[in-house]
Formats: structure tokens, sequence, C-alpha cells
């Protein structure tokens, strides 16, 4: 299920950087969430300068390098885990695009396990173990 798309500008990023942001984000995301690395999924969408505006203009004017990116997860994950990715993400593409820090945004989306398929089956029957086990664990405080 850990899914996060970065957004870039295009040809602001060498092939050799893409690189090292996606493997990056799947480390973290299977660390953070303690998930097998082969649920993990990390994608790179371009946008030409032309059409991403930072800042009030097009940063084919501007220059202006702000990636944003979002996740997902599904929903009963412990906000620390959520907030531990947001930063861990945030810090990735500082590191690795040498990029402001504070022209970088993110967002988690929750998806309730109903919701999700994997293989055309709903996550709350392929995982039905580990969505109730995060469900105790947030019932009793231990999450």
């Amino acid at each position: 299920m850990p899914i996060i798309n970065f957004h870039l500008v295009e040809g602001l990023s060498t092939p050799a950087q893409d690189e090292r942001l996606l493997l990056g984000a799947c480390r973290l995301y299977a660390q953070v969430l303690d998930a097998p690395m082969d649920r993990v999924r990390a994608f790179i969408t371009s946008h030409r300068p032309s059409q991403m505006a930072v800042a009030g203009d097009l940063v084919a004017h501007n220059g202006l390098h702000a990636p944003w990116f979002d996740f997902i997860v599904l929903d009963g994950r412990p906000l620390v885990q959520r907030q531990h990715l947001l930063r861990g993400f945030t810090d990735l593409i500082v590191d690795v695009l040498g990029v402001r820090r504070e022209l970088v945004r993110g967002c988690c989306r929750r998806v309730q396990p109903e919701d999700w398929a994997i293989g055309g089956e709903p996550a709350s029957v392929l995982r039905k173990d580990e969505v109730d086990a995060r469900a105790r664990a947030a019932a009793s405080g231990a999450a």
C-alpha cells in the first residue's frame, strides 16, 4: 500500500538525483511503516516549467523549484508515523535536490482499507489481521 508521488519540475533534477529520491523514499517508507519492501511504490511526476506556477509566477520565469509530494497510507496508521514520513520525505527532497526547505510541500492521504484494492481485492480483506492489530493498538493507546 505505501505509495509516494513526488511532483517535480522537469529538467531541474538529474537522473541520478531522481534515482536517489525514489530509492531513498522506498527505504524510508519501509522503515517507518515496518512494511515489506515489495509493497512500496515510489513515483515522480514531472511538470513542465511552463505548466507550474510558484509564488504567483510560472517556474519558467522565476526558476523556483518548489517540489510537492503526496503519499498514501491505510487509515489507522499512528500520527507519529505519518508525521515522521512528512518530515522524512521533506528532508530527502532537500538533501537530494538541494531545494529550499520552505518551498517544499507535502500531504498524507489516509485511505480506508475497504477503499483500497490489492490485486482487485479490498485491503480490509487481504490485510485484515494487520488492520485489526493497528485498530487494537490505537484503542489501547499503544499506537
